[in-house]
């Protein structure tokens, strides 16, 4: 089944270019520690998390499990906009809603990974990777059985 979740600001069409000023989902930073969240399947999702802290040490922000069926990428503001990864979805944010505190943010879940003092985001790009990669493990592993 294929899950892809966007959120697009008003007046913007798909695919657009962000406007002047808006923020680009391109890694770094949170600003003010607010994010989008991409959500994928655990199983994935900690498949892509080992990917990705064996490469880059900076290459994985934060992440959120629920305890149960989800691993949540705290990735930047905007990003919702261009994510179409089969399989996950992104929620934007729009400024409001998820921000970065030691707690988190959603009653029942944790940090697997918690927000350190940089308050580095997830690339986009790097992440998409990841899952790709990951999904790709996996069903490798799976056609052994």
């Amino acid at each position: 089944m294929e899950t892809t979740s966007q959120s697009i600001a008003p007046g913007t069409s798909p695919g657009a270019p962000p406007a002047a000023g808006a923020p680009r989902p391109d890694g770094g930073a949170l600003p003010g520690g607010a994010c989008d969240l991409v959500t994928v399947p655990a199983r994935q999702g900690l498949e892509a998390v080992d990917i990705l802290r064996r490469g880059a040490s900076d290459a994985v922000g934060p992440v959120l499990h629920d305890g149960g069926d989800t691993l949540g990428f705290l990735v930047p503001p905007g990003t919702a906009a261009g994510w179409d990864v089969p399989g996950s979805t992104c929620t934007g944010t729009d400024g409001r809603g998820l921000r970065l505190a030691p707690e988190p943010p959603v009653e029942g879940s944790d940090w697997l990974l918690p927000p350190g003092g940089d308050d580095r985001a997830t690339d986009p790009a790097v992440l998409r990777r990841a899952l790709g990669e990951a999904a790709r493990l996996i069903e490798a592993a799976d056609s052994c059985r």
